[in-house]
């Protein structure tokens, strides 16, 4: 899922081994549960109450109740998006490289980009395409859909079919939330890069070049991992924007990693609330409770220190790394991006294990670690006397 190597994907492994990698970033995308769930309904097997609670809540609390129609869903978008990625690279790249590897380029590319894991078949990955409109504008599209979320895919189609019909379009908050945090962070940052390296790392570029390749990394770090730039070529500024932009990630219930886009935009709605002087938190004329907040806070909390850990391990069992790198490769690694300042291959192997932990971590989520690991009921039914202590 992280697309992080040790070993170049392209000229290392076979290609029996670039077929496994594919295998795994696939089931890595949709979700080991997902897939399991699958293998049970087709052998005619029950799925438990517990486990569909769990199936369920990964994608969204208003998810179908129905789990074949969910599992179902879920297929059906990802290989449809993901043939027709295929598909318009294929007839890019027919014209480039023999047909059967063009067809293995295009298999591989797409899914890899619907599921924000960042392999590629090229060494440079795709340094040699940044002034290339089909291949930019197919691989911006499978990159933001597959960070969308499997329930705001669905609520997208039945936006289209609504309108097409003429009826009345209703919106969840939830996709109204992802929808407006992933265009202002494609947006923003966007017009941020360009300013930042318009005459540093993009001086030497056209002017189409500059617009491409600051749109490319600037929805690339929301964990897809590909990049049409040498990143040590860029400013201090510029790292820093795509450290933030890893961290936020994609959104929940996609392929993608980090915090999502609806947890920083829930933190925002609360902060918004105190600036003024709401006592509850509101979005889009609706009122969140306060568990949501909790829950947002935790999860950025609890990365945050997951990070830190991380990065204060690396430093020090990896001293010749500069601290830009050491951070950049642990957000990197615990969003699941596989975007690096070039010291993977180079960490010994107690930091390899530092940085597959963070991935590990950084995958499943750190609220489901810290469940998994924590008393499952309170025990006990009682409170302490409450007091205050000052903050700030």
């Amino acid at each position: 899922m992280t697309g992080l190597i040790v070993q170049n994907t392209a000229t290392y492994y076979s290609s029996f081994g670039q077929a496994v990698i594919l295998v795994l970033f696939q089931l890595g995308g949709l979700g080991i549960m997902t897939f399991s769930t699958l293998i049970l309904l087709v052998a005619g097997k029950r799925i438990s109450i517990k486990d569909r609670i769990i199936i369920q809540e990964g994608f969204h609390h208003a998810a179908p109740k129905n789990i074949k129609i969910l599992i179902r869903n879920i297929f059906i978008y990802a290989l449809v998006l993901e043939f027709a990625g295929a598909l318009f690279l294929f007839l890019r790249w027919q014209k480039d490289f023999p047909w059967l590897k063009a067809l293995s380029h295009s298999v591989f590319h797409s899914i890899s980009a619907f599921c924000n894991a960042g392999f590629s078949l090229f060494s440079d990955s795709f340094l040699s395409y940044r002034n290339d409109s089909w291949v930019n504008m197919t691989l911006y599209l499978l990159i933001v859909l597959g960070g969308l979320g499997f329930l705001v895919l669905h609520d997208i189609k039945g936006i289209a079919v609504a309108v097409i019909k003429r009826k009345k379009v209703k919106i969840s908050l939830h996709t109204k939330l992802v929808l407006t945090m992933t265009s202002f962070l494609i947006l923003v940052p966007f017009i941020l890069f360009l300013v930042i390296e318009w005459s540093h790392s993009l001086g030497t570029f056209t002017v189409k070049e500059k617009i491409f390749s600051s749109l490319f990394q600037v929805i690339t770090p929301r964990t897809a991992g590909f990049n049409t730039m040498n990143l040590n070529s860029l400013s201090f500024a510029a790292v820093f924007l795509l450290i933030m932009l890893m961290f936020t990630g994609a959104s929940p219930g996609s392929t993608g990693g980090g915090v999502k886009t609806s947890t920083i935009g829930v933190i925002l709605a609360f902060l918004k609330s105190k600036i003024t002087a709401r006592e509850s938190v509101n979005l889009f004329y609706r009122t969140l409770p306060m568990e949501s907040v909790t829950k947002a806070f935790s999860i950025v909390s609890l990365a945050i220190s997951i990070i830190f850990l991380s990065s204060f391990i690396l430093l020090i069992t990896q001293p010749w790394a500069s601290m830009r790198e050491v951070i950049f490769e642990a957000f990197s690694a615990f969003s699941t991006v596989g975007l690096s300042l070039g010291i993977t291959p180079k960490l010994s192997g107690v930091g390899k294990i530092v940085v597959i932990l963070t991935m590990y971590i950084g995958r499943i989520g750190p609220l489901t670690l810290l469940y998994a690991f924590s008393r499952q009921k309170p025990f006990g039914r009682y409170k302490y006397v409450e007091e205050t202590v000052m903050i700030g």
